[in-house]
């Protein structure tokens, strides 16, 4: 039987963003089969494209952090800016495994800030430490 994978693990496998994967897939760059609302690569259609073979993703116990900062009294301009910031540091450093993953929303109503931080924990740490320095220098 061949060995199928998602687009998240041929993301992985990769080192490409999920849709970048899809994108591939959509323009015809990279075959895939269609099972239910979702593609699955195959084995022989990702060596093909990548022209190497490839090796299966490892699969074992991962520990992910999940984590929500609320940051209250914030104007959307201090927001804009420790959005940018955290977002900005995520591209910089390697983290765990590649999987640091940042969201935010402003409630300009209650001027407060949400960062959801989903991540390996050594990397959620770090992110989690700017944060809190970003933060504590607001004047």
């Amino acid at each position: 039987m061949t060995q199928l994978y998602s687009v998240e693990e041929v993301a992985a496998l990769l080192g490409l963003h999920v849709k970048t994967v899809r994108s591939y897939v959509h323009d015809g760059k990279l075959d895939a089969v269609r099972i239910g609302r979702r593609y699955r690569i195959p084995a022989e259609a990702l060596e093909a494209f990548t022209g190497r073979a490839v090796a299966p993703p490892r699969r074992g116990a991962a520990v992910e952090v999940s984590s929500v900062v609320q940051i209250d009294d914030v104007d959307r301009a201090l927001a804009d800016r420790i959005s940018t910031l955290v977002v900005s540091s995520l591209g910089g450093a390697p983290n765990d495994d590649g999987r640091l993953r940042v969201e935010s929303s402003y409630d300009p109503a209650r001027s407060r800030l949400k960062l959801i931080v989903l991540g390996g924990p050594q990397s959620t740490a770090e992110l989690l430490r700017l944060v809190g320095a970003l933060v504590e220098d607001r004047s």
